[in-house]
């Protein structure tokens, strides 16, 4: 798998109220479990972010992460602002801000940091490359866990589906996922990154390609 390549997956095309959909959404809650995704963020932005400093999750979902974070006590929950194309969740807290919208057509809101988890790989590299030049000029640390493009991960994959039992939906995206995922200098580079930035990337053998970027 030496070119990514990025295909629609089923999640992305389910209202979120349909049954699939609802149970796309707790298979990944494992998956992020089982990958490390949460706790890797959570313990990122502890050592990094600093007090006053507000949190944009783009590809936000339900708002699993995002208020996971708040529950942790790594920030209030008034300095979190989630962006997703779904509508606000009904348990989202009240002084946490919600935009339902496209990245590519909204302004993202101005934060020290940007965080995303299992989200942009959906995007082409011109569409990466777009996004990075939205960036708002405030961030300062842009955190993500993506999957890592490699052959390992297609069948350790394979097998955790069929030992876990996780639906249909999930066996196929995370296929569709894996192959439009990052390796080596791929993310930062496609994202348009320059000079400004120091990058770190990692990938960890659970399949997790993880970035960090400061400025």
């Amino acid at each position: 798998m030496q070119q990514r390549s990025v295909q629609p997956e089923i999640l992305e095309t389910l209202p979120p109220d349909h049954p699939d959909a609802i149970r796309g959404r707790d298979d990944l809650l494992l998956v992020n479990g089982i990958m490390g995704n949460h706790g890797w963020i959570s313990r990122t932005l502890l050592r990094f972010t600093q007090p006053g400093w507000h949190i944009t999750e783009i590809g936000a979902g339900d708002g699993a992460l995002s208020q996971k974070l708040a529950c942790r006590g790594v920030c209030p929950t008034s300095a979190l602002h989630a962006f997703d194309l779904a509508p606000r969740p009904a348990d989202w807290s009240s002084d946490a801000g919600w935009t339902q919208g496209d990245l590519f057509v909204q302004t993202l809101p101005p934060s020290e940091v940007l965080i995303a988890n299992l989200f942009l790989h959906h995007f082409q590299p011109d569409q990466l490359r777009t996004l990075g030049q939205r960036i708002p000029p405030q961030t300062r640390l842009i955190l993500a866990a993506e999957p890592a493009r490699r052959w390992l991960h297609t069948l350790s994959g394979r097998l955790f589906c069929s030992i876990a039992e996780l639906n249909h939906v999930t066996r196929y995206d995370m296929q569709v996922s894996i192959r439009a995922g990052f390796r080596g200098q791929e993310l930062p580079d496609q994202l348009g990154l320059g000079e400004d930035w120091e990058v770190t990337v990692q990938e960890t053998l659970l399949g997790a390609y993880r970035m960090i970027a400061r400025r």
